[in-house]
């Protein structure tokens, strides 16, 4: 009798050791929509930075896409994507930090105010809805270089955005 228990007992820690490849198995198979759905995204300033690859292609008003490993570059990269195709991410200005020590925090100070107050002068109110925006910022490595820009950026929290968020000129 315990050998049969025995066999049993090994079948059932056999399953029990393959449900976590079944899980991530089917969740392959689910749909975009429901994977990863735990709530609005937060970006922050070290989402991207100035060392993520691809970055300096992107200009003021471009949009691109979130940081993804790219086998092709061997790294992590933003890709610039036309607004249009529902991009991740929107570069709505570059500021530029003024020279001194390598602080961080005193950089993500000035980065967060400074990409604040262009954020505040492009969207208010009902424009703002559904919006929000972080910097990205130069690294310890970029900053010895000589990089003091920092990119601001918008997105919307709850997925890719519908065309460019920035506002028409009035004229």
């Amino acid at each position: 009798m315990t050998g049969t228990r025995q066999a049993g007992d090994r079948r059932l820690a056999r399953r029990w050791t393959l449900l976590p490849g079944f899980l991530v198995l089917g969740a392959l198979f689910l749909p975009p929509s429901t994977v990863g759905t735990a709530g609005p995204t937060v970006k922050g300033e070290t989402f991207i930075t100035a060392e993520t690859g691809g970055l300096l292609h992107i200009e003021a008003g471009e949009c691109f896409t979130d940081p993804a490993y790219s086998p092709e570059a061997a790294e992590v990269v933003v890709l610039y994507t036309p607004c249009e195709e529902q991009a991740a991410n929107q570069s709505y200005g570059f500021v530029h930090a003024p020279d001194g020590e390598w602080d961080p925090a005193a950089l993500a100070t000035f980065a967060w105010e400074s990409c604040r107050r262009g954020f505040d002068s492009n969207w208010s109110g009902e424009s703002a809805s559904g919006l929000a925006f972080y910097p990205v910022m130069p690294t310890r490595e970029t900053w010895d270089d000589g990089d003091r820009d920092v990119m601001c950026a918008v997105y919307s929290p709850e997925g890719p955005m519908n065309g460019s968020a920035l506002p028409l000129a009035k004229w």
